[in-house]
């Protein structure tokens, strides 16, 4: 989170009156912050607020029209402002504005980390430590299992989701969206969907839910890959089965032997530098977790349908010209791809 650039012309807004609303209202806010912006992540805004004294974090939701339940402030911040209390790797949140005239949307403050985050290339600080990339694929697996274990009833999030129902409720509206947004028909994801449904596991464990949780999430001590300083995007945090997580994990993680386009969805470098398989990252999770995970197919295979759904929603923009981005042209080809991952998953 240490790639601090100058704000993006487009995502600016009025520094003055932010620093007027929140004078006082912060230790050291007494004078106008340095305001600068992180440059990683695609989604959510951040920006740093330097006062000379201390350091704060500012999130709030991209620029356009968005889907609340996807940019979701208000509940990042009131997950934020109490699980750092239960669990080291989340940031502390100190403050929400729910009012568009300040900056023009919805934010909260939260407190500074400092460490490296790990997205398509090892970076130059672990690049010479052979071992790196299996350390933190440990590092990440005992994170998720710590975070799993927090008692959600004590820090008064008993209330922040439904966890009746809720992978029903994730393969009916991942369903439904596809049907939204699919430019041809793929009986695979028809194939996929029978299957989800058919095998849906009942009765399950419950505990709280990240919904985003893969590498380019986490910040890493910068002297030790070993090491969870942070971990990030809170806003999709719910109740619900924890193995969701994992299965979400499986499917932003690569191995050297994948296919190249399982690798293009990868969310973490590429090659052969020593992260641990799939494989090994469930067998992780379930000693460390002690969360049986025999149905682990299951999960990974909805993560694959959420995701090929995802792609297919980005590509239909680009198939009725509502974006010229020639990034997304590729998907098309993608989509089918990805659905026929899903299905082999499941076995069908």
């Amino acid at each position: 989170m240490d790639d601090v650039i100058d704000v993006r012309p487009d995502e600016r807004f009025d520094e003055a009156r932010l620093a007027n609303y929140l004078a006082g209202r912060l230790p050291g806010s007494d004078h106008p912050p340095v305001v600068s912006q992180f440059g990683g992540g695609a989604a959510n805004l951040t920006y740093l607020l330097d006062y000379g004294t201390h350091e704060y974090v500012l999130r709030r939701p991209p620029l356009g029209p968005v889907a609340a339940s996807a940019h979701d402030m208000s509940r990042e911040y009131r997950v934020l402002s109490v699980l750092w209390r239960a669990l080291p790797y989340a940031p502390r949140a100190f403050l929400f504005c729910e009012d568009d005239a300040v900056i023009g949307a919805p934010f909260f403050v939260m407190e500074r980390r400092h460490g490296v985050i790990i997205r398509r290339a090892m970076p130059d600080v672990f690049r010479d430590q052979p071992d790196a990339a299996g350390r933190m694929s440990a590092a990440l697996v005992d994170a998720l299992a710590e975070f799993h274990a927090v008692d959600y009833d004590a820090l008064g999030l008993s209330d922040l989701g439904k966890p009746q129902g809720f992978l029903e409720r994730q393969i009916e509206g991942w369903y439904r969206r596809w049907q939204g947004a699919r430019t041809a028909d793929l009986t695979d994801m028809d194939r996929v969907y029978r299957w989800l449904r058919d095998n849906c596991p009942t009765g399950g464990a419950v505990s709280l839910v990240h919904n985003d949780y893969k590498l380019d999430n986490v910040m890493l001590a910068n002297d030790d890959p070993g090491r969870v300083v942070a971990i990030f995007d809170w806003d999709m945090c719910t109740l619900g089965d924890p193995l969701s997580d994992l299965g979400a994990l499986l499917t932003y993680w690569t191995e050297p032997a994948d296919p190249p386009y399982l690798q293009a969805t990868a969310m973490m470098p590429l090659g052969d530098l020593g992260f641990l398989t799939r494989d090994e990252l469930v067998a992780r999770y379930a000693e460390k977790s002690g969360r049986p995970v025999d149905n682990i197919r299951f999960y990974h295979a909805l993560g694959l349908f959420r995701l090929t759904v995802i792609i297919a929603q980005i590509y239909i923009r680009y198939a009725r010209g509502q974006t010229q981005d020639a990034r997304f042209a590729a998907m098309g080809q993608m989509i089918p791809l990805l659905a026929r991952r899903a299905a082999e998953v499941a076995g069908e």
